[in-house]
């Protein structure tokens, strides 16, 4: 079988992934009755020999709701009228969740603000302080 170029260094065999083709509610008219024109995309994030762990991680996170409990990604194409356009879909938005998982987040260095941005903030709540003590009701003393 072919392989499918994810990222440089990552590509899917294409036995990995599990097509179904289901009746779509979306565009084709009378034609939307009698041909499964949607894809159901399945792949196993969890069994795939192709990912790195770090990444099979990441994709688990980021596809959300779409995985199984088995760590099965299901994927949804029926925004096109042709069966093929909508294969194509599910994949290229299958291509596209795993190079975002491929990219290695940056690291959140901790940093404190600075001594004018703590005085220009003080300064803002105290302006606002002003402004919102004159709209209070005034009581006969």
């Amino acid at each position: 079988m072919s392989q499918i170029s994810v990222t440089d260094l990552i590509s899917l065999d294409e036995r990995e992934l599990e097509e179904r083709f289901i009746l779509s509610s979306g565009p084709g008219g009378q034609n939307v009755n009698k041909v499964a024109s949607a894809v159901q995309l399945r792949f196993d994030v969890v069994g795939s020999p192709s990912l790195p762990g770090e990444v099979k991680q990441r994709l688990l996170r980021l596809a959300g709701k779409r995985v199984s409990k088995e760590g099965v990604l299901t994927l949804t194409a029926r925004g096109e009228r042709s069966q093929e356009r909508n294969r194509e879909d599910a994949r290229t938005r299958l291509i596209a969740l795993i190079r975002r998982a491929a990219e290695v987040p940056k690291r959140r260095r901790a940093t404190r603000p600075t001594r004018a941005s703590v005085e220009r903030r003080l300064q803002a709540k105290s302006i606002r302080k002003r402004t919102k003590s004159t709209r209070s009701r005034v009581t006969d003393e």
